[in-house]
């Protein structure tokens, strides 16, 4: 187990619906106060969509994304933002000509996933390794973008969190370690309990954390009712955790939470029932080598 550990809250997502939770941040101004909100609760890493703010569907507006990441930092300097770049990797096939995008696609360039952490320079970005399906859509990262994306990532000075979906996506990513497109000691993320991924239960967290590399900083997370068994497994594992309205609404069985700080506490009070320290964001600077 880790001397501490570091909680990331993933504020809002771009699937969650504004139907499902009257209160997910959708404009820079909610995802600032919910993301400075989860700060206080005891989170180190935010980790931030933007939203359209017509339709409410993420998006990848850099207007957007300069509001949001500038408010969360002229009220907290400290705490450590994580943007996505997994927008713009949604293919939809239409059913008349499987070649042809129908409506949900958002398949677009690399170059453009990856505008705004060239402009603003985050700490930390996600950097997708899935191809898959997600609903009617084939989330797609092929080995070029993937590529393009870490090498623009990397020139701005921003440390990847790999994300991991399944087996073959950490078969990439060790494929990519050893050419050199990404750079060790890595920091990765699992993702349990997404359909078509991982499954959510003890022994496919132990084999995919007994693959990776040795000095990897990872952490892992459930999605809806796995998001707080698989903090506590994390935890006794000995890697980090995530929580937040991205992956889970609710606090308990059929109850929606209050807000992602709410999500933080519990898993707060999960990690600090099993022995475990919390990590500041000055300490999770530390453990992920940002210093």
């Amino acid at each position: 187990m880790t001397d501490k550990t570091i909680i990331t809250c993933a504020i809002n997502g771009n699937l969650t619906k504004l139907s499902q939770h009257p209160n997910l941040p959708i404009t820079p101004q909610q995802i600032a106060k919910a993301a400075l909100g989860a700060a206080d609760a005891g989170a180190a890493i935010v980790h931030l969509h933007v939203r359209n703010l017509e339709t409410a569907i993420g998006c990848m507006d850099l207007g957007l994304y300069e509001e949001m990441y500038h408010l969360i930092r002229s009220k907290n300097s400290d705490l450590i933002i994580n943007l996505t770049t997994g927008e713009g990797g949604r293919f939809v096939p239409s059913e008349d000509d499987p070649q042809i995008a129908a409506k949900g696609s958002t398949l677009c360039s690399p170059e453009r996933r990856v505008e705004h952490v060239k402009r603003l320079k985050p700490e930390i970005c996600t950097l997708d390794f899935n191809t898959m399906w997600s609903g009617q859509a084939a989330v797609i990262n092929s080995p070029r973008n993937v590529e393009i994306m870490a090498d623009i990532i990397y020139a701005a000075g921003t440390k990847p969190e790999i994300e991991l979906f399944d087996g073959g996506d950490l078969n990439m990513a060790l494929n990519f370690l050893k050419k050199g497109i990404i750079k060790a000691p890595l920091m990765m993320q699992i993702v349990m309990g997404a359909n078509y991924g991982a499954i959510a239960n003890p022994q496919t967290l132990m084999y995919l954390v007994s693959q990776i590399p040795e000095d990897t900083v990872w952490a892992a997370f459930g999605i809806g009712r796995h998001e707080f068994p698989m903090v506590a497994q994390a935890y006794l594992l000995g890697g980090h955790v995530r929580v937040g309205m991205e992956d889970n609404l609710q606090i308990s069985k059929g109850v929606l939470c209050k807000d992602n700080a709410q999500l933080v506490g519990k898993a707060k009070l999960i990690i600090e029932n099993l022995g475990g320290t919390i990590a500041s964001p000055t300490d999770a600077r530390k453990i992920l080598n940002l210093t």
